[in-house]
């Protein structure tokens, strides 16, 4: 009867099914008290809507309706009330608290993992990802709003030089309005005002540009990817599409993207020194503490974890959002040139003064004229406005000089070239975290490498198996015993932090985990028929000992499940296996004792596999008692030995040879034995094939580290390779380097890498390979892991300074032209010739525009042909002194000329003259930034068909520059000139280029000029 009924309601509501899973899930689970009154309350609920919705239905049956004349669409909307009933204060709170005792009221990690919907094993289905964003929020912070446009312009207005120009234009404007009327008047302080807001709104969007572009690189380099399991599958995903619920698997090195708790692992110690500020490692377990802090980071062990909260429910998350993401970082070479700013601006504002100076005495003393050629000042006649004006415009005039003379281009030349460089570099596989390491990488004499990854493929595949002293065939499992086999099988498949996932819908499985891990465990699937899942309940993991760079070697104890029975496993580095076993297995499951000879055998089957460059890898065995809590060391039997081959990376020669011809030493770090390493540093061109290796050139970590200091630093410059090191090794080599005067890159992946990335001047790390502790201690991070990028980020290191170089040479030619003929018209005709609203062009030409043509050169291959540029070296090279002087005594000469004789030589009147001076002067600065492209050669044109943006700018500085003669005469206080005034002018300033032409024949001596003076 029951039945009936619930079928005939069924069709309606479907309340059956909901009425059979409550009540047989109630009976079936044990629930907390908390948990039954829910149910109730949500039975209670669900079952009143259910029979007024039934009644509501009966009563329309027996009651006359007009049918509709519309059709009626059922919509099912989707269920939103998955994870109603769950208090999320409460999952933040339990973490946050470290409550063990609220953990126990939720039943512990597999009482929130059911109430999550999670499967421990299997994660969570993946389809319900938006409404768990929507219950629980995303893993993102609310980051304070970038900075706008506005903000840069307001900056730009704090600038003092711009504030007097701007006071002195507005003193102009008033009397000019005063005395002309304000349909004339205005001309002369309206433009100095558009000047100088010109000014500031191109400095204000180049800067605004640059924050942009910062930005956005920032987004890039934190979004960090991490292991999870969903749906079954073990997948990489961005740790900002991290939702609760999600099963994340942690490494060694990974930082915790989530506040959440530890479901299983082993060995974990956790650094929460970043929330926290304790320095000491914490241990994380399922039964004292199993809460794992967001921000926090990985320093020993694996485990997985269960996301419990995620972003602004997080105490890392609340303490990023509140962190404003200012880059006020100063560079080196920032620095360098702020002081080379300032000495600059100092002689700007001595010149300027003397100008103010002399002016004022000049017109106080009548020894000025009008354009009409009358007496500016009379003594008492001149009226109180007139004396006022006429001191405006000198001081005026002084300020601009002092305008002209700072060049405040250098800083932001300085920063658009790192700004290019960076964007450039990211899609040559180059992240750079921090500015400084873009120049200080041109400066680099050694690159420390690591070898596995960067010079090497990192795509390993086992090639070679010795089951004792007999060699085995692949696909020779049958060879050996069962007891042998399943040895193996427990070897590979449970001494492993990698997994195995098997599609429905494809034949191959899918691995995951290390290189190394990946190969040997798809080798054993493959070869020896290993069932992992089988494996995994056959036995039980009692005890893992994680792999660690300094004992170079993994271990577990497991129980099988059908006799009680305890194996220990070990698996690591070849050599150091061997040395812990006293037997080795035979193909028939015997064992045999390491005697002499079987050892020297033994050995001599690692080093011919390690001399043709295969990595060796050996595998242990131990029966042991009940009662055993520390992983047996001493009497194991040998199981094999795996030769996995990583083939060098096809560019990993050239990029080296490349290095040597810049003038950069390779050394190779790895943890690979003594044979490999010299195999490998010899196929890539660290060692010279066909030659004898010196007993220098190639060390083990524990003999460099035994040296004397004495030793160390004798030895240091010869050695090439350093096997069987340790990260300490690498820190020790790193420091050593440092004092001999070296500039040292470092490349590391590993956490234990961090010491020596951040002991080094530039410390690079592994995309791909690198732990994020790795990442964050490194300057720069090679996306693609391959030794051919850092050659290519060495190229722009140098790009970088010469960029820079360029445009000093460029900026400072400007700067003394531009001083000395204003200083000397100022004190013998007591005027100057360009005007306020002229200088400012002039400055917007070289700072700006200037900035933007020649720090965006790409690098070229020329680069590399010279040495480093040393820590010490001056900016200004003997060879920038050569060119900007020339340069800048031919304007100097051409323009004083013009200034006292270009009325003569044109017969022109005054305005003309003078037009001619400013067309000149800034068309000088045109040809003038050719030369500036090529510091030393002569072939200026080279290459400047690739970088349309210098093209560019050319031809809008041609095309205002016209515009500013011909069209706003009195904007820019100019004259129109014919064809032949602008021919003169043309074909003058087109003499920079054969004068620069000339002046590169001519040699200059190696030590600095600057030198002699301080002498």
């Amino acid at each position: 009867m029951q039945t009936k009924i619930v079928s005939e309601i069924q069709p309606l509501h479907d309340i059956g099914n909901m009425l059979y899973n409550i009540s047989t899930t109630t009976l079936t689970l044990t629930l907390t008290n908390a948990k039954k009154r829910w149910r109730r309350a949500y039975f209670s609920v669900y079952f009143s809507n259910a029979m007024a919705s039934i009644a509501k239905d009966v009563f329309s049956k027996a009651l006359p309706v007009s049918h509709p004349t519309y059709s009626v669409v059922n919509i099912k909307e989707p269920v939103t009330d998955h994870f109603h009933g769950i208090d999320q204060t409460q999952l933040v709170d339990i973490v946050q608290n470290k409550d063990l005792e609220a953990l126990r009221r939720f039943a512990g990690v597999k009482g929130l993992a059911k109430t999550l919907h999670t499967h421990l094993d299997d994660g969570i289905d993946g389809q319900d990802l938006n409404e768990r964003r929507t219950v629980f929020g995303s893993n993102t912070y609310h980051k304070p709003p970038p900075k706008g446009l506005f903000y840069f312009v307001v900056e730009a207005f704090k600038d003092v030089t711009i504030l007097i120009l701007i006071g002195c234009a507005v003193l102009s404007l008033g009397f000019g309005i005063k005395e002309d009327g304000i349909k004339e008047g205005w001309y002369e302080g309206g433009s100095i005002l558009l000047a100088v807001f010109l000014v500031i709104v191109v400095s204000a969007v180049s800067n605004f540009r640059q924050e942009k572009q910062f930005d956005s690189l920032s987004k890039i380099s934190n979004n960090i990817k991490i292991d999870v399991v969903r749906e079954g599958r073990r997948q990489k995903i961005s740790i900002f599409d991290i939702v609760v619920g999600d099963i994340v698997v942690l490494n060694v090195g990974d930082q915790i993207p989530a506040d959440g708790l530890f479901i299983d692992g082993h060995s974990l110690l956790v650094d929460e020194s970043s929330m926290t500020g304790e320095s000491e490692q914490i241990e994380v377990n399922a039964t004292g503490n199993p809460f794992l802090i967001s921000g926090a980071k990985v320093a020993d062990g694996h485990c997985r974890m269960l996301v419990l909260s995620v972003g602004m429910n997080t105490s890392w998350g609340k303490m990023m959002s509140s962190i404003t993401g200012d880059n006020n970082e100063q560079t080196p070479l920032q620095s360098r040139l702020n002081k080379l700013t300032s000495s600059i601006g100092k002689v700007g504002l001595a010149v300027a003064f003397l100008v103010l100076l002399v002016m004022l005495i000049r017109y106080f003393t009548g020894n000025t004229e009008d354009e009409n050629g009358k007496r500016e000042y009379n003594g008492k006649p001149t009226s109180v406005n007139e004396i006022l004006d006429s001191v405006t415009g000198i001081f005026s005039a002084a300020v601009t000089i002092v305008v002209v003379a700072i060049p405040e281009g250098l800083p932001l030349a300085v920063t658009l070239t790192l700004a290019y460089s960076m964007k450039r570099m990211m899609s040559d596989q180059a992240m750079v975290r921090k500015l400084s390491a873009c120049e200080t990488m041109g400066s680099a004499t050694v690159i420390c490498t690591d070898k596995t990854g960067t010079l090497t493929m990192n795509q390993m595949t086992v090639t070679k198996f010795w089951l004792g002293l007999e060699y085995i065939e692949q696909h020779a499992s049958n060879v050996f015993s069962l007891q042998v086999l399943e040895l193996l099988h427990e070897a590979v498949g449970l001494n492993t932090t990698g997994t195995i996932f098997k599609h429905a819908s494809r034949l191959v499985p899918e691995y995951s985990g290390s290189p190394t891990e990946k190969a040997i465990l798809s080798w054993a699937v493959e070869h020896l028929e290993m069932d992992m899942e089988k494996l995994k309940q056959c036995s039980t993991v009692l005890h893992v000992e994680t792999f660690n760079s300094k004992k170079k070697r993994s271990g577990v104890s497991i129980r099988r499940n059908n006799d009680n029975t305890i194996h220990v496993h070990w698996k690591g580095a070849a050599e150091m296996v061997l040395a812990m076993c006293s037997k080795y297995y035979i193909s028939n499951g015997c064992k045999e004792i390491i005697d002499s000879d079987s050892r020297k055998q033994l050995e001599n089957i690692i080093e011919g596999m390690a001399a043709s460059s295969l990595r060796c890898i050996a595998f242990a065995h131990k029966k042991v008692f009940e009662g055993t809590e520390t992983l047996a060391e001493e009497g194991l039997t040998l199981l094999g030995i795996v030769g996995l081959k990583d083939p060098c990376r096809p560019g990993s020669k050239k990029a080296i040879e490349t290095c040597r011809f810049a003038g950069v030493e390779v050394k190779m770090i790895t943890g690979d034995n003594l044979f490999t390493a010299k195999a490998i540093a010899t196929e890539c061109g660290i060692l010279e094939s066909g030659q004898e290796v010196c007993e220098d050139e190639v060390v083990e970590g524990v003999q460099f580290r035994n040296f004397t200091d004495e030793e160390r630093m004798q030895k240091v410059d010869r050695i090439r390779v350093m096997a069987r090191s340790s990260p300490f090794d690498k820190l020790l080599m790193v420091k050593c380097l440092k004092q001999k005067g070296h500039v040292v890159a470092v490349t590391g992946d590993g956490t234990n890498d961090a010491p020596a990335l951040k002991e080094a001047d530039i410390g690079l790390s592994m995309g791909i390979q690198g732990t994020e502790v790795a990442k964050q201690s490194s300057d720069i991070v090679i996306l693609d892991d391959d030794i051919a990028s850092i050659s290519t980020v060495l190229m722009w290191g140098r790009c970088v300074y010469n960029n820079i170089q360029k445009f000093i040479q460029f900026q400072l030619t400007v700067n003394v032209a531009a001083l000395v003929i204003n200083f000397i018209a100022a004190v013998t005709s007591g005027g100057v010739p360009l005007t306020a609203v002229q200088l400012l062009w002039v400055n917007l030409i070289m700072d700006t525009l200037g900035a933007l043509a020649l720090a965006t050169e790409g690098p070229t291959k020329e680069l590399l042909n010279k040495p480093p540029v040393g820590r010490v070296e001056p900016l200004i090279t003997n060879v920038m002194w050569r060119n900007l002087l020339a340069q800048a005594i031919f304007q100097i000469t051409v323009l004083l000329t013009f200034q006292f004789k270009g009325k003569a030589i044109f017969n022109v009147d005054e305005r003309v003259k003078d037009t001619i001076i400013f067309n000149t002067f800034v068309l000088c600065q045109v040809f003038n930034e050719f030369n500036s492209r090529k510091l030393e050669k002569r072939n200026i044109f080279k290459g400047i068909h690739k970088n349309r943006l210098f093209i560019g700018i050319i031809g809008i500085t041609i095309i205002l520059q016209i515009v500013m003669v011909e069209f706003l005469k009195k904007f820019a206080d100019t004259e129109r000139l014919n064809g032949v005034q602008w021919g003169i002018c043309v074909g003058i300033a087109a003499l920079s280029w054969p004068i620069g032409w000339v002046m590169k024949l001519t040699p200059v001596p190696d030590k600095p000029f600057l030198s002699y003076i301080r002498r």
